[in-house]
């Protein structure tokens, strides 16, 4: 299984775009062209590694956020990690967790 490009181009599409910077503006940044990394956003151009460490960096964000749902294998890493999380908590806290997780992601939907 390999990267799905479209995906990740939409996570950096979707970081860039929290951050209030245009296409133009990053591109001059990482030092691409902005057709380049318009290409890179929709897809339509690979990524090496370190174009994806500078766009990172420029965000201010993580490789790993950027990679989350375009590799399966950490979908499963995040999944564990939640589940490890839950592990030991009451059947109390896990209500808390989970009232409080619905709501920020409904913040988080809403303030995309």
């Amino acid at each position: 299984m390999g990267i799905d490009y479209e995906l990740l181009g939409q996570r950096i599409r979707e970081a860039r775009i929290k951050t209030g910077m245009t296409q133009a503006t990053l591109s001059g940044i990482i030092g691409l062209s902005p057709s380049h990394y318009s290409h890179i956003e929709s897809g339509k151009a690979k990524i090496n590694l370190p174009t994806l460490v500078a766009i990172a960096q420029a965000l201010d964000t993580t490789i790993d956020s950027l990679l989350y749902d375009s590799i399966p294998v950490l979908i499963d890493s995040y999944d564990k990690d939640f589940k490890d999380l839950l592990e030991d908590c009451t059947r109390d806290e896990k209500e808390t967790l989970l009232q409080n997780t619905i709501q920020m992601k409904t913040v988080m939907r809403r303030n995309r």
